[in-house]
């Protein structure tokens, strides 16, 4: 028995989730709900094109992430990605990773996120959120968001390179590109 206030509550909620409806779909048919606008935080670019982490805000990469358990801040000026023609993303940004085990934190340097198959060498790597980092031996480690190893790709190390930063993403030939931390780098496309 809800009694005379819990009737009128129960109305109250219902008559919300109507307003709440109508204002939903009186969006979608004015074109102005995000469900039809897209969710993309920059304007769909004519080529695909590398961001800087001055493009990079809140909007698009998450200021705190989560992995393995926890959430930890995201370095929002260690960030690079693409923005693809089609509107899609590859974004990466190096985290404080201070609050994980050494085991963790050899691995986990950075957070990657992709709305699009990357190819790393032979490996594929699908659409999703991830912890990567360089490791010992020339070798680039991505893992998934409880902390397994998924794969380990070549990385080298850019000896040319002349103001190497944390982290950034480059473009190389045609369609390849180059995710760094300081001088070490691992190459990547967009897979097919």
């Amino acid at each position: 028995m809800l009694g005379h206030f819990g009737e009128k509550m129960k109305l109250h909620r219902r008559e919300f989730g109507f307003v709440g409806i109508t204002i939903l779909f009186t969006g979608l048919l004015a074109g102005t709900s995000p469900l039809l606008r897209g969710q993309s935080a920059l304007p769909k670019p004519d080529k695909d094109t590398v961001l800087k982490a001055s493009d990079i805000k809140p909007k698009l990469f998450p200021e705190s992430v989560f992995f393995r358990g926890q959430t930890a801040p995201a370095q929002m000026r260690n960030t690079g990605g693409i923005h693809f023609s089609d509107d899609l993303y590859m974004l990466a940004g190096l985290v404080d990773n201070s609050g994980y085990s050494t085991g963790i934190r050899e691995k986990y340097q950075a957070y990657l996120i992709s709305e699009v198959r990357l190819q790393f060498g032979a490996q594929t790597l699908k659409p999703g959120a991830y912890g990567v980092g360089f490791i010992e031996g020339g070798k680039f480690v991505v893992l998934d968001l409880a902390g397994n190893e998924i794969f380990q790709a070549a990385s080298q190390k850019d000896t040319e390179i002349k103001r190497p930063v944390p982290l950034q993403v480059t473009a190389t030939d045609a369609g390849k590109y180059r995710l760094y931390a300081g001088r070490d780098f691992v190459e990547f496309n967009r897979a097919k």
